[in-house]
């Protein structure tokens, strides 16, 4: 099994790179992430943050040149590296080794909410760029911010996040005996985590004790957190 999980990757990893998803470190550390997750959490998991890189290298390269000439597009041509990989990926990784060990549907909870933080993320920030009217801090709600700064957020942007939670929910649910409580904990997990990744953005962020990538870890440990409580406080176990 081992040798056709490492062809798998392997066909994966070059299309990835063939399509400039990611540079080569980040299809070595996306190899990485992958074979953690498909070997000791399966096909769902993986398929999960399979769904999260195709949407958001999709979601990345929409109307790159328009974000580009707005200075707010991501990396070159929408490539993404290591950093972006492991800010997204690593929390879910580590989450599958305790899944692993422990075998609680809560941990499961919490891998499924950091991955669906980052899809909403994705979403959010690359659809909200584009389709985002008037960005406010989401601090205060009231000062505007230009498209593409940390912390800003738009009501296009919330329905993105929502939606990209919500996707990666709905992949998860055949892991769960109780479906409504992970559909609920991980929708609200990705979706809250989401706008944590807002905060920690116009506040640790802005003031340069982060970078994006840490900002996306941070954010992905905040929204595992969130889900595996709700799925906790609603009975799950």
């Amino acid at each position: 099994m081992l040798l056709i999980n490492i062809a798998v990757l392997s066909a994966a990893a070059i299309m990835a790179y063939k399509r400039n998803a990611l540079d080569l470190k980040g299809v070595l550390a996306a190899f990485l992430v992958g074979l953690v997750t498909l070997e000791l959490g399966g096909i769902i998991p993986f398929l999960a943050l399979a769904t999260f890189l195709g949407i958001g290298t999709l979601a990345t390269k929409y109307r790159f040149k328009e974000k580009a000439k707005m200075k707010i597009a991501e990396g070159m041509r929408g490539t993404r590296s290591w950093g972006n990989v492991f800010g997204n990926g690593l929390i879910a990784a580590l989450l599958i080794v305790v899944e692993y060990v422990t075998k609680q549907d809560i941990v499961w909870a919490a891998a499924f909410s950091s991955i669906a933080t980052a899809n909403a993320d994705t979403l959010a920030s690359e659809l909200g760029k584009v389709f985002g009217k008037n960005p406010r801090l989401i601090t205060n709600l009231r000062e505007k911010v230009k498209p593409g700064a940390n912390g800003g957020v738009t009501l296009q942007g919330e329905l993105f996040a929502f939606a990209g939670s919500f996707i990666i929910a709905l992949i998860a649910l055949p892991l769960f005996q109780n479906k409504l409580f992970a559909l609920i904990a991980i929708t609200l997990g990705g979706f809250l985590g989401c706008n944590a990744d807002s905060v920690i953005g116009a506040t640790i962020e802005n003031r340069g004790w982060f970078n994006n990538d840490l900002t996306n870890f941070a954010a992905t440990a905040v929204g595992a957190l969130i889900g595996a409580l709700i799925f906790l406080a609603l009975g799950g176990v």
